[in-house]
């Protein structure tokens, strides 16, 4: 069964840091762009980092202005992993966070309203929340 799971979400503070895990069962993530995206209640669902797809160690990373300079997407694909690591968290990064595996291999510069179509395989999500 193909499928993406993710995990590592749960309750921090402000300024605190968590790691998601979206981790791929049923095919390989290496030739795949991969991405997590985010929705908070009453919101569209927007992207927050991509990871192009690797053959090795040489691959392209995209952020939301939102989130520069404070995550950072990564990819193990001898473990079939990619990880965003989420620093100086605040209370507006609070979502419900999900990985998705691109149709292609490079992450897209599309408008928002065209974006979540490039992408064919979604994890169930796992929620953030940042609260004192």
């Amino acid at each position: 069964q193909v499928q993406l799971v993710e995990s590592g979400g749960g309750l921090v503070q402000p300024g605190g840091s968590l790691r998601l895990s979206c981790a791929a069962s049923g095919f390989r993530l290496d030739a795949f762009a991969i991405a997590w995206f985010r929705q908070a209640p009453g919101k569209e669902r927007e992207e927050v980092s991509c990871v192009s797809g690797s053959d090795g160690s040489t691959y392209s990373t995209y952020y939301g202005a939102y989130v520069k300079g404070r995550f950072t997407i990564s990819r193990d694909n001898a473990q079939n992993i990619v990880y965003l690591h989420m620093n100086s968290l605040k209370p507006e990064d609070t979502a419900v966070y999900y990985c998705a595996s691109a149709k292609g291999g490079y992450c897209l510069s599309l408008p928002p309203e065209h974006i979540l179509h490039e992408y064919d395989i979604w994890g169930q999500g796992t929620q953030v929340t940042v609260s004192s």
